[in-house]
């Protein structure tokens, strides 16, 4: 059977961190069951977008977790999948479709070494702030897969962090509160990635494995001494010009159709289904 763009996506992020135990397409939900989500979530919810939203719970010490993609999304990826090509028609969609992927993944990663503080702000910062990160790199993946020598150009990082960083609008957000949460996740995702760009393939996957280990407030605080060590070293950087780009491989299986099939929610600890719209999930990110 061919995978699915979102199981494939998955995999990769378990490969690069850790094993969910769950397959977390059992997970996604309908229309419906988001707008019923949504009014849960609080006041909040209604500035967040109404293509893609992930749902957190912990209850019973279980997690319960919802994803939703709008139809108009997912005709978006089938009509222009990305496996067969990025481009401005497609960028926006993978990066909303892979935003939503990663904020279910880790929670439940976190969920798994003991965290249940998921109604905090810095749980949802670091969410926020790593899910910035992965997609970045997993735009370069795909931007790599179709160039000939496997490398990024500097135009090709301009483009995805247009795309990426530079389009978001914090300021657009009435909420003060989410203003300042995108706002400095943003900004810390882009410093950041600037930094993964130094690392060769092996260096970079070590680095990004430490910092998923980190909470927020620790890879706030890391974030910021490289960006402090990287101005101390830019004079030397630049007048040696010791810089590579890092190298890349990633290989699809092939360009099927991404669909939204089996719509439904899911407990994470045993995998069984949660049928209950009083049980579930409350939390909008």
């Amino acid at each position: 059977m061919n995978e699915t763009l979102f199981s494939q996506i998955q995999k990769l992020f378990e490969r690069t961190y850790a094993q969910v135990g769950i397959n977390l397409e059992d997970c996604l939900i309908n229309r419906t069951r988001c707008a019923q989500l949504s009014m849960l979530a609080g006041v909040q919810a209604r500035e967040l977008s109404e293509l893609a939203r992930t749902f957190l719970r912990c209850a019973d010490d279980r997690l319960y977790v919802g994803i939703y993609y709008s139809r108009w999304l997912i005709e978006q990826l089938e009509e222009h999948d990305p496996r067969a090509g990025l481009g401005d028609r497609n960028i926006r969609s993978l990066i909303m479709f892979v935003e939503e992927l990663n904020h279910a993944l880790h929670a439940a990663l976190q969920f798994k070494r003991g965290v249940r503080e998921i109604a905090s702000e810095d749980f949802v910062r670091n969410l926020e702030l790593q899910a910035q990160v992965d997609t970045y790199l997993v735009l370069l993946l795909f931007v790599a897969f179709f160039r000939k020598s496997q490398r990024v150009s500097a135009s090709d990082r301009r483009w995805l962090r247009f795309h990426l960083f530079a389009r978001q609008c914090p300021d657009a957000f009435r909420d003060a509160n989410l203003r300042g949460r995108y706002l400095e996740t943003s900004q810390l995702a882009a410093s950041y990635t600037h930094y993964l760009d130094t690392l060769n393939g092996v260096r970079r996957v070590d680095e990004i494995r430490r910092f998923h280990s980190l909470d927020y407030g620790a890879k706030r605080h890391r974030i910021l001494a490289l960006t402090r060590d990287a101005f101390s070293g830019f004079e030397f950087l630049f007048s040696t010009g010791r810089h590579r780009q890092p190298d890349f491989e990633f290989r699809f299986a092939g360009a099927n159709r991404h669909s939204d099939r089996g719509l439904r929610a899911a407990k994470l600890r045993d995998g069984s289904r949660d049928r209950s719209a009083s049980e579930t999930d409350s939390r909008c990110r």
